[in-house]
């Protein structure tokens, strides 16, 4: 059965430390990273944060990526796409030999949040084994089947998630007639409008994929 895993690792040992020293405000999503080979592996990544040509310069300057492409601006978050080097840090090597795949991964000033799939808890005992022969520490916080809610209630949300259904909830946003805006709910937690409705979309969709007998994939816990 398959098996997720949550770890924090330092950025040194997992992609851009200097770009995330660099421009230590912004913070890096990548979207899901299937492994196969690090050459080969095309990382898409959204950055949030209001420096967002500092950290283009940084990260042309990244010993760890290459062939960087802006490809989409939304309000306060900006797509790009790069491919890894052959500098990239032990873990990604580790997740790649092993066979996992990268659910989430969302990068802060000098550290990497990690969300990973394995296929059975053997390989999660590899990477562990990999990443200490190779001196990556890391934190590993959870560990559970993707049918289980993460902990009693959660029902695969996320903090954020849980903050936004709860203040829509208390508000009055799903009452008929709605009782407060989009627009406000968002400028009550200080993001975008657009970002808190995706906010509120993953968060829908996890409480229905965890709460009902159905067939559905992994749980989307980007912010």
């Amino acid at each position: 059965m398959t098996v997720i895993a949550e770890y924090t690792v330092s950025a040194d040992d997992f992609a851009l430390a200097e770009t995330l020293e660099a421009v230590p405000e912004v913070v890096v999503e990548i979207e899901r990273v299937v492994a196969h080979d690090v050459g080969q592996v095309t990382p898409y990544f959204w950055i949030r944060g209001d420096d967002d040509d500092a950290f283009a310069d940084a990260i042309e300057r990244d010993p760890t990526t290459q062939s960087v492409t802006r490809l989409d601006e939304y309000e306060d978050t900006t797509l790009y796409r790069a491919e890894w080097t052959q500098n990239i840090e032990s873990i990604v090597y580790a997740y790649v030999d092993i066979g996992a795949t990268i659910l989430d991964a969302v990068g802060r000033a000098d550290n990497w949040e990690l969300r990973m799939r394995f296929d059975d808890e053997q390989h999660v005992r590899d990477f562990g084994d990999y990443c200490d022969r190779n001196d990556a520490p890391f934190t590993l916080h959870r560990l559970y089947h993707p049918s289980e809610p993460r902990t009693s209630g959660q029902y695969g949300l996320s903090t954020k998630q849980r903050e936004a259904l709860t203040i829509a909830l208390e508000r009055g946003y799903f009452d008929v007639p709605r009782s407060v805006s989009m627009e406000v709910l968002a400028d009550d937690v200080d993001i975008s409008q657009q970002s808190f409705s995706k906010r509120l979309r993953r968060a829908h969709r996890n409480l229905i994929a965890n709460a009902l007998p159905v067939d559905f994939a992994e749980d989307d816990t980007r912010l």
